[in-house]
């Protein structure tokens, strides 16, 4: 356990945080500042291949803070977890200095994790650069890297590796500034409004067939004749009540435009 670091995350809390008003109350009323103690402890016992009493001790941490970290992730300096209940730090996360993380946070390991052993011993969480402040409920998932100074808004989920000095929001999350300038013109697409509205084309169309079936159990010969008259004219021709055929699967829409 390093007291220098622990003395440079009191300074950092007292920095940062305005409720906190002297260093006894972040000792005793921090979570995060108790996880990041516990962890150092439980890091300790990992690197000395003490694997289970490392788990044992984090385990304790978790039932204690609300805040889950594994003892082989690697946490940096001055790193704040404001309030913290339902942070989840995975194994092989890497955090780096100065970050800032909030409540109910995940640093996971995304598609890898369904992989169950054979990912064992693989880099498959996020790694954060210096100074990254992950904002509340956010889902950093899988191996990827977030530049120095990134920003990400509460609630985003993020898949993909980002540059440093990002903003990112959204679902996937979206990267819509980078180095203080606005990136790209469609960065509010909304991929479940997609989804939807592939849904309802869908629909539209399975309605137009429903009529048409209708139409031919009243009155067979009419609608036969209809359309034989339509494919006479033209073999590629479709009843102008027909709308256009989607071949998009909304599902698909949702999974591609969230880097599934």
């Amino acid at each position: 356990m390093h007291l220098p670091s622990i003395n440079e995350l009191i300074d950092t809390i007292l920095e940062k945080d305005p409720a906190a008003r002297s260093r006894l109350e972040v000792v005793l009323c921090y979570p995060g500042f108790q996880a990041f103690v516990i962890h150092q402890i439980a890091n300790q016992l990992w690197r000395n291949q003490l694997f289970t009493l490392g788990r044992f001790v984090s385990h304790i941490g978790r039932v204690l803070t609300g805040i889950e970290i594994h003892p082989g992730a690697t946490v940096g300096r001055r790193v704040f977890i404001d309030h913290g209940m339902g942070v989840v730090i995975g194994e092989t996360a890497i955090i780096g200095d100065d970050c800032v993380i909030y409540q109910g946070v995940t640093l996971g390991a995304g598609a890898a994790a369904r992989m169950g052993a054979l990912s064992r011993g693989k880099k498959r969480h996020p790694t954060l650069g210096q100074g990254v402040i992950v904002g509340s409920n956010a889902e950093v998932q899988g191996d990827i890297e977030l530049g120095d100074n990134t920003r990400i808004a509460s609630g985003s989920i993020l898949l993909k590796s980002v540059p440093a000095n990002s903003v990112v929001v959204g679902v996937p999350g979206r990267v819509i500034y980078q180095d203080g300038l606005r990136v790209g013109e469609d960065v509010t697409a909304d991929i479940e409004a997609e989804a939807i509205k592939s849904l309802k084309q869908s629909i539209e169309i399975l309605e137009d067939q429903f009529d048409q079936l209708q139409q031919q159990i009243k009155d067979p010969e009419k609608f036969q004749f209809k359309e034989q008259s339509s494919l006479s004219s033209s073999p590629d021709a479709q009843p102008s009540t027909q709308r256009t055929r989607v071949n998009t699967d909304p599902v698909d829409v949702f999974l591609n435009g969230a880097g599934i």
